[in-house]
């Protein structure tokens, strides 16, 4: 494992080659994100989650007439996608971008998968590409997300240029239904929700900072309120548990590339 830092005046990001994971964002000195945590990467910084975003379904799924196990939480569920504790490959590193590659062969999942992830910093923001193709011979289920956690004050709120949709969960599980939103005027503090929003910009402002958030091929979000003085604002392919419920689930066929993408703007800090 090795950490890496890139840099564009006075904003810093700092990357571990496991998992390819952001550990700190600041800028002029402050923390965008809450300082990460290598041994419980979902719990600060930002996580990079294939193939699959968020929980599978008791751990398990069939595909193509094929049942797959894959490993387990204490709630018996999978979560956070295969990828977060393996060493990634550095393939290039500049003065404020860098890109790993990482060759996915799992035997919970059906095809070998090779995943390259770049990360570009602006001054005031910094953008993720996913590069997913399937090298292997069998075709496959695909979500794809990222798990930042944006340092917050306590008079935060949410705001989102279109329309909402919440998926109808039961017990941390979407159902496959969806229902309106309103995220802008809601008084919820406490959120463990995904949200289908399309390609609208997400921006959350508190006194601490205002950021917004631009998605490509990424129409789910994931709002969780679980770590005190930040809130995660995950962009995802598809929702939770999309190898069973469906949705934003994409089938990706052997010899080809899907790509996503978002960018981090901070607009005040």
């Amino acid at each position: 494992m090795a950490l890496f830092s890139i840099r564009s005046n006075e904003s810093t990001l700092t990357i571990s080659s496991k998992g390819a994971y952001v550990t700190e964002w600041s800028i002029a000195g402050k923390n965008v994100l809450l300082p990460g945590n290598l041994e419980r990467p979902t719990r600060g910084g930002m996580a990079i989650m294939i193939p699959y975003a968020n929980r599978v379904r008791d751990g398990e799924y069939e595909f193509e007439g094929v049942r797959y196990v894959l490993p387990r939480n204490e709630e018996g569920h999978a979560i956070h996608g295969l990828v977060l504790n393996d060493e990634w490959e550095l393939l290039e590193l500049g003065p404020s971008e860098i890109e790993f590659k990482h060759v996915l062969n799992h035997p919970g999942y059906p095809t070998e998968l090779t995943s390259v992830v770049k990360y570009a910093l602006g001054e005031r923001e910094f953008r993720t590409d996913l590069i997913i193709r399937n090298t292997g011979s069998r075709t496959a289920p695909l979500v794809v997300g990222a798990h930042p956690y944006f340092i917050v004050s306590p008079d935060w709120r949410i705001r989102v240029d279109g329309e909402v949709r919440i998926c109808v969960m039961s017990n941390k599980i979407p159902t496959g239904e969806l229902l309106p939103y309103d995220i802008d005027n809601t008084s919820r503090r406490e959120f463990d929700d995904c949200f289908l929003i399309g390609n609208a910009e997400v921006t959350l402002e508190s006194s601490y900072s205002t950021i917004k958030m631009v998605r490509r091929n990424m129409p789910y979000t994931q709002i969780y309120t679980g770590i005190p003085g930040s809130i995660a604002i995950e962009p995802m392919s598809g929702a939770p548990d999309a190898y069973h419920n469906g949705l934003g689930l994409i089938v990706i066929r052997p010899g080809e590339t899907k790509t996503f993408s978002f960018t981090i703007k901070v607009l005040r800090i």
